[in-house]
């Protein structure tokens, strides 16, 4: 299978804590996959994995909080 792109790694960055639950800062790390599938994974005291065929939109339409939650990529 070709691909144009490669894996990209990333933080999600809560910079406002709108519910109350996560705090602030990297509350999650993930990867967007080739395909623009992203597979997201949460800290905290009940760890989980999540995976968004979507892709990061669909992923920021839900936890970017109108902007209080950012990507930061890790790979160019």
């Amino acid at each position: 299978m070709a691909s144009k792109s490669r894996p990209r790694r990333f933080e999600l960055v809560r910079h406002r804590d709108v519910s109350g639950v996560s705090g602030t800062g990297v509350v999650a790390e993930g990867v967007e996959w080739s395909d623009g599938t992203v597979a997201l994974r949460w800290g905290g005291h009940y760890p989980t994995t999540t995976v968004w065929q979507d892709g990061i939109r669909a992923l920021l339409s839900v936890h970017g909080h109108n902007g209080a939650t950012t990507i930061h990529w890790l790979d160019d």
